[in-house]
């Protein structure tokens, strides 16, 4: 086969490339990354010895939540910086590989997340060579290199961060803080470039294209003989892969079931009855109930996914369907794994309702089959379009499979909002992640929409790690308060009120296609007349492991505000500038 083109993931050829995993978000995208290249690259465990990775051309260590000094933490072989192949360590993969090599990593206090200048040497290095000067990056660390190990010297440096890039090109080490798999660092695509073709030799072997038939023969293999149950949430994700499963087995033995679980947005079941020939499977009060007077995010998550196996087992007992006959399809893509802790090293960012224990318990006796689950959004999105499925379908917004759940924010206790030099400390936990890390911190409020400020309060602030911009209320924010509260079917109601109406007035403004994704979220912040206030959260990305917060144009956030401060119950509205990393894309 030298030479040629692998068109099929069951003729892999050898892996050119190894990523070591140290427990990053972005792990499995940088081997993705590397295959768009027409690489063929695959992840490996961190502590992979390096006798079995003779034969590679090149080594990268993968980011990570951890600290090169935690006990505990991932490391590597050190006998691979000295096998021949040349190594890139990424974000924690630097700082591993100067603490092993004989540097200095300096802990953080407070870290650097989201966009940066790099400032790169104009140098003649193959790894560097034609990225020199200025350019937009994407850092999501907290410790960083403080001395280098002996041969090694700076390449790159942003304001925050003395050492962003390093260099022993003599030996073939690189290390670049930053995260050139991320869609947000600019000449990303380029830096793996140049390691790939121009440090490691590489030859192309590898066509991320003609992917369907390859899925298909992986459905065969994982249901057998057996059929396919599935749930059809109406998203772009469980619908190509519902499509993947009917072509693959034929229409006979994959049935679709769509579940109303009370969390949809409007207009959402007759949206799915139009697009698939589904069963509808009304679930309101299971869902609604099981959730009654829970607030923790986690746990919402976890009962959401526990409900979705009940009712699995409801309608094959209903229906007649033998256990040992069928299997559960699901639309699970790569993001949903690896922010469960779907990798040995890597933390738990939220749990994503395809993952919790009765679905493990599934995975484990083989009897689940997602097409889907190494692949991002945006691949996902080609995968049917090489399906033929709609555009109608395809370009939906994503929307979680715990649906207005996790856009409904719930608290133990009243609790004022503080004053502070820097905002209003708004004392609601968000999900964020900082370092590959899960935090759950307060809000800070500002006045001013003002994204540049809220990247800088993000990275100089600890204890929180998203700002929102106070837009428009009925009251100061020194007169609101938290409020104690569950998540309950009037609450969702709102929620689900407030999101059509931003939906509409987005569509209707062309707003929806310039973003790609618009959370609507509901927090109880307000006043015993309003209690409720609404953040919106605009964002762009990719395959959504990195987002930026997407401004709006002033006519038509002051049109929404008016509307959303006209409904019963509604104190103020918020917007979201916080990138991702440090708060993820949803608030929970």
């Amino acid at each position: 086969m030298a030479g040629a083109v692998c068109h099929n993931r069951y003729l892999n050829p050898t892996a050119q490339i190894i990523v070591l995993d140290a427990g990053g978000q972005y792990c499995h995208l940088i081997a993705r990354k590397v295959r768009d290249l027409g690489v063929y690259a695959e992840v490996r465990a961190s502590e992979t010895a390096a006798v079995e990775l003779a034969g590679a051309h090149g080594i990268i260590i993968s980011g990570g939540p951890s600290s090169v000094y935690d006990s505990g933490s991932p490391t590597v072989d050190p006998a691979i910086f000295a096998v021949g192949a040349p190594v890139l360590g990424i974000c924690y993969g630097q700082q591993l590989m100067a603490h092993i090599l004989g540097g200095e990593v300096r802990k953080g206090v407070k870290g650097e997340y989201g966009l940066a200048t790099l400032e790169l040497e104009d140098t003649a290095d193959p790894m560097f060579g034609g990225l020199g000067g200025k350019q937009q990056i994407w850092m999501n660390h907290r410790d960083a290199v403080g001395a280098l190990p002996e041969g090694f010297r700076v390449t790159g440096r942003t304001d925050s961060c003395a050492v962003a890039a390093i260099a022993a090109p003599g030996r073939g080490l690189y290390g670049l803080q930053f995260h050139p798999e991320v869609v947000h660092t600019t000449r990303g695509q380029e830096f793996l470039a140049n390691f790939v073709f121009r440090v490691c030799q590489c030859r192309k072997d590898w066509d991320p294209r003609h992917r369907v038939p390859a899925i298909e023969q992986e459905i065969r293999d994982t249901a057998r003989n057996r059929s396919v149950f599935f749930f059809v949430s109406g998203g772009v994700d469980s619908s190509v892969a519902f499509a993947l499963c009917a072509r693959a087995l034929g229409a006979g033995r994959v049935r679709g079931v769509y579940v109303d679980t009370g969390l949809m947005r409007e207009g959402e079941t007759d949206f799915v009855g139009r697009m698939a020939n589904l069963t509808v499977e009304h679930a309101e009060d299971q869902f609604l109930g099981a959730l009654a007077g829970v607030t923790d995010p986690e746990q919402k998550r976890h009962i959401i996914g526990e409900e979705f196996v009940r009712v699995q087992e409801r309608i094959v007992e209903s229906r007649h369907l033998m256990d040992e006959q069928w299997i559960l399809g699901q639309g699970t893509i790569y993001p949903d794994t690896i922010e469960s802790g779907g990798t040995a090293k890597a933390a738990v960012i939220k749990t994503h309702h395809n993952r919790v224990a009765g679905i493990q318990k599934l995975i484990a006796a083989g009897r689940i089959v997602e097409p889907l689950k190494s692949f991002y959004k945006d691949e996902v999105r080609e995968v049917g379009r090489e399906l033929g499925l709609p555009s109608e379908l395809l370009d939906r917004h994503p929307f979680p499979g715990p649906g207005l759940a996790i856009r409904c924010l719930c608290s133990e206790f009243d609790a004022p909002v503080r004053a502070t030099a820097d905002g209003w400390v708004i004392p609601v936990n968000s999900v964020g992640v900082l370092g590959d890390a899960r935090s759950y911190a307060p809000v800070l409020a500002i006045e001013a929409l003002d994204h540049v400020r809220a990247t800088e309060l993000t990275n100089r602030l600890s204890g929180m790690n998203r700002v929102v911009a106070a837009v428009e209320s009925k009251a100061p924010l020194a007169a609101m308060q938290i409020r104690a509260c569950s998540l309950t079917p009037e609450r969702i109601a709102k929620l689900r009120q407030a999101d059509a109406l931003v939906r509409r007035l987005s569509h209707e403004a062309n707003y929806d296609r310039c973003v790609w994704q618009f959370p609507v979220i509901l927090i109880p912040l307000g006043t015993a007349e309003a209690p409720e206030s609404v953040v919106l959260r605009p964002v762009d990305s990719v395959d959504g492991m990195t987002a930026q917060s997407v401004p709006m144009d002033d006519a038509l956030l002051r049109a929404m505000c008016g509307e959303l401060l006209k409904l019963e119950g509604i104190c103020g509205v918020f917007y979201d500038l916080t990138h991702k990393p440090p708060g993820t894309i949803e608030w929970e």
